[in-house]
């Protein structure tokens, strides 16, 4: 209906894109929205690096790209444990020099906020500290021309994030943890690349809305948001495939409209002002130096903590 069942490529208006000398790795990319941009990065020549904790389903995701112009390989991993994401970024570079696009896209609703080991929720854990550690380890892969997309939601619109809490979870609820983790993306990206700038990489990086997909896995994953972060979502109208919720993605991975736009937030192909809290540069700051601290590694890009940046 209304074409938004095209290929997430027509959508994005990238279609006719040559990224046949293009390396992704696409994380969360055995279903939903990963794996359908995944494809389609695929049907533009790319070489795709599929991750998910299926093993099944990821040979799937590699034979689907496989059949298309792209090529494509398996990454296991799963992202509730630390030494697996340092697996994944051994592995991308044991495979490749160069990662030419990083969408961090796994994420998850949790029935839960019974403490992981690291001592936060397993929505932070997987939704936040788990694409931070992974873009971490594989910042040196990253050259100039690269570009970081990260998968976050409105729902970053329903909260603030108080850094002095983040270990505290008694009495928070799995919405209230989806929503900050969905926070903590933004803050991420935008954090992100203001060093990066600073760094004077050249790499960009940049978060979006993927849309409310009926009948994707987030209803049925979390049966419990249906009234609180509904009615959240319902200021924004529904998104009407999955392929619409991918255009987002691979606009972001391969348009040259956005290849220098850096430290934005988009929804529907178009950048959006995210929440006051999203935009609060002293946050961005603190949460980067949290999470390195949380992880027990040593901060990326500390060097650049305090440098000017680009400003949206």
């Amino acid at each position: 209906m209304f074409g938004f069942d095209r290929p997430p490529e027509e959508q994005a208006k990238v279609a006719d894109a040559d990224c046949s000398d293009l390396t992704v790795l696409v994380t969360g990319s055995t279903s939903g929205i990963g794996r359908v941009g995944a494809r389609s990065l695929g049907r533009l020549g790319a070489h795709v690096i599929v991750h998910g904790r299926d093993t099944e389903a990821g040979r799937e995701a590699v034979d689907e790209i496989d059949a298309t112009d792209g090529t494509a390989e398996f990454i296991r991993a799963d992202f509730t444990d630390p030494d697996e994401i340092s697996a994944l970024a051994d592995g991308v570079r044991e495979s490749v020099d160069r990662l030419d696009v990083l969408c961090n896209n796994a994420g998850g609703l949790f029935q839960t906020t019974e403490p992981t080991e690291l001592g936060v929720d397993p929505a932070f854990q997987v939704n936040h500290l788990a694409p931070y550690q992974l873009t971490a380890e594989l910042l040196d892969t990253l050259g100039p021309g690269s570009r970081v997309v990260t998968t976050s939601s409105l729902a970053h619109r329903g909260t603030t994030l108080n850094l002095d809490e983040l270990l505290a979870v008694t009495g928070l609820s799995t919405v209230a943890a989806y929503c900050r983790s969905k926070l903590a993306n933004v803050q991420f990206a935008a954090e992100l690349a203001r060093r990066l700038a600073a760094a004077d990489r050249a790499v960009t990086s940049n978060s979006f809305h993927p849309g409310v997909i009926p009948g994707s896995e987030f209803g049925r994953a979390f049966p419990g948001v249906s009234t609180e972060l509904w009615q959240l979502f319902d200021q924004s109208p529904f998104t009407e495939s999955v392929e619409e919720g991918a255009a987002t993605m691979v606009y972001l991975a391969v348009s040259e409209d956005v290849a220098e736009t850096t430290g934005a937030y988009f929804a529907r192909r178009r950048e959006h002002r995210p929440s006051a809290a999203a935009r609060d540069r002293e946050t961005q700051r603190r949460l980067w130096e949290r999470s390195a601290q949380i992880l027990g590694i040593e901060e990326p890009l500390a060097a650049y903590a305090d440098a000017a940046g680009p400003s949206r």
